[in-house]
């Protein structure tokens, strides 16, 4: 039985294969278009015993139907940062979360934190488009693409100076997106299946993740504590957005968030 991914990478798989733009041409323009302002760099960067959250901007979700459909992205993007917020992800895929190109274009034009292009990459012209967006970070969905595709994919970020935010489910995913050279990767604790959050997977994935690999926690993450925990796992940054678009304080939690590396038992 297919799973709700599936149902939205054919359709996007769709669009890339009615898409005739020249590949090289694309490139050319998006190396030239793209300034990043380092994704991945300013996690690292940020203090110790602070959470890196990665705020994202969602109005709507498959599975829950409208969180915040009449969203202001530029004021919630100064709320985020505000916060504390270290990057920022916004949807831009239309059909199933209701974002926009135009979304992302006006919460980075709003702050100066770095932008994830939150989306489904299945084609090239996609990590492309990317850039020529403004986004400093693409998605990359291990179970949405093959060996070929992560590499190639991954390598195409680089050469416009992107980052990629690999997303695995699951130890075998994790040994793919390392093999093909990722350096940020991020466990989400959704079931594919279910669609059901697993708050054990971020653990036991987490701990197979190499040092010099930046670890990010997907879904799931609510409070102070849930985060806190995800410290105390080891990791350092966490990617939210449910809870905080549907927060009356988008500012406040965030910065609940953020002090969660305090909180865990071995903060310090």
């Amino acid at each position: 039985m297919g799973t709700y991914l599936d149902e939205i990478l054919d359709h996007h798989r769709s669009i890339a294969a009615g898409d005739s733009r020249s590949l090289d041409a694309l490139i050319d323009e998006a190396g030239q278009f793209a300034q990043p302002r380092g994704f991945r760099n300013a996690i690292r960067s940020l203090d110790a015993g602070l959470m890196a959250v990665i705020a994202e901007i969602k109005r709507r979700s498959p599975s829950r139907g409208d969180l915040a459909i009449d969203l202001d992205p530029a004021e919630t993007a100064g709320a985020y940062m505000a916060g504390g917020a270290t990057c920022l992800s916004v949807l831009t895929d239309q059909d199933h979360f209701g974002g926009s190109v135009e979304d992302l274009r006006s919460a980075r034009g709003s702050v100066p934190l770095p932008v994830l292009r939150k989306d489904f990459t299945v084609d090239p012209r996609d990590v492309c488009d990317a850039a020529l967006m403004g986004a400093d970070a693409v998605l990359l969905i291990a179970a949405a693409l093959d060996d070929s595709e992560l590499s190639d994919f991954l390598a195409l970020a680089r050469e416009l100076g992107l980052d990629s935010l690999a997303e695995v489910h699951d130890e075998s995913e994790l040994e793919r997106v390392l093999a093909a050279g990722a350096d940020l990767v991020g466990v989400n604790q959704r079931d594919l299946n279910t669609f059901q959050v697993d708050s054990d997977r971020a653990r036991r994935v987490g701990a197979c993740i190499p040092a010099g690999v930046e670890r990010v926690a997907e879904s799931g993450v609510r409070t102070q504590e849930d985060a806190a925990a995800l410290y105390d796992a080891g990791f350092r940054a966490v990617l939210v957005g449910e809870s905080l678009v549907t927060s009356g304080d988008r500012s406040g939690a965030v910065a609940d968030l953020v002090a969660a590396g305090s909180c865990g038992t071995r903060a310090g």
